[in-house]
């Protein structure tokens, strides 16, 4: 691997609201990483907002991308995100084929990003969701919600606080579609905790780590999540240490931006706290589960 890890972020660029590209960049920067946009949309602002200006970037990803092949480029690590139709989606697969061609070694990471508190996004059909399912097919590393989890695994999402058994089983779920790595964010236990999740089936081992949590909405976190994950993870971190640490530093941000009492849609003002990237945790609270 490089000394600088070359991630491939296939991400929407969102100029206003803090998601997707205007986070993975800075945070993935801060911790070490070289980061080369592969954008699938351009919009001057999230789509949360009422008023949105949207450019589908589908028909120029190919060509986009043959230019680094040209150019006989290298990366240690493909990242995909929000995805905006099916054919970005078969696009994606055919470009992480032709890095595994040149990098066996090359880490695939998946942030299907299809929902959240029970919804499916109403950019997603059937068609896409099960297109999804051979996406996270050829992932090492997949960090879905529990909605997400749900949707991937043709489960009914369960709104209610969720049992650890049923929990471990959802992580063994995802690992049997193809990944190494589940991770399952936002979960509320029976027990009342707030926790961030995560198995290797390698190892057969789960681990949850701890979040503080606040019950306000913010476009956003969920790319902060896996940005912060993967930085720590590509760090040397290992896998429970690097989710303590995103899970640290997204409740800090969450909280800093409540008390800021700024608009949601404007996202968490993570550029507050960028200093805490390097407080990095010196006792670990994760547990196995």
């Amino acid at each position: 691997m490089n000394k600088i890890p070359k991630i491939m972020a296939i991400h929407d660029m969102s100029g206003v609201g803090r998601c997707s590209l205007t986070v993975i960049i800075p945070i993935m920067s801060a911790l070490g990483c070289q980061v080369c946009p592969l954008p699938t949309a351009l919009l001057s602002n999230h789509s949360e907002y009422k008023e949105f200006y949207f450019f589908d970037f589908a028909k120029h990803m190919e060509e986009y991308f043959s230019y680094w092949e040209k150019n006989n480029e290298l990366f240690d690590c493909v990242y995909s995100g929000f995805i905006g139709s099916e054919e970005q989606i078969n696009i994606i697969l055919d470009i992480i084929s032709k890095v595994k061609e040149k990098n066996n070694e090359a880490l695939i990471v998946v942030d299907p990003v299809m929902g959240d508190h029970g919804f499916t996004y109403a950019t997603y059909n059937d068609t896409m969701v099960r297109k999804m399912s051979h996406l996270a097919e050829k992932a090492d590393i997949i960090t879905p919600n529990l909605t997400e989890a749900s949707i991937l695994l043709g489960k009914e999402y369960c709104d209610e606080k969720a049992a650890i058994p049923q929990i471990k089983e959802y992580l063994r779920e995802l690992c049997s579609l193809g990944p190494k790595i589940s991770v399952i964010t936002g979960i509320t236990t029976e027990e009342g905790q707030h926790i961030n999740v995560c198995y290797n089936k390698e190892e057969d081992k789960f681990w949850k780590a701890p979040f503080v949590y606040v019950d306000k909405r913010y476009p956003g976190t969920g790319d902060l999540f896996t940005s912060l994950f993967l930085g720590y993870y590509m760090k040397g971190k290992n896998l429970p240490e690097a989710m303590e640490e995103a899970s640290r530093f997204v409740s800090l941000a969450v909280l800093a931006t409540y008390e800021a009492e700024t608009l949601s849609s404007e996202g968490v003002i993570f550029e507050k706290i960028m200093k805490e990237l390097y407080n990095e945790i010196r006792e670990y609270k994760y547990s196995d589960m």
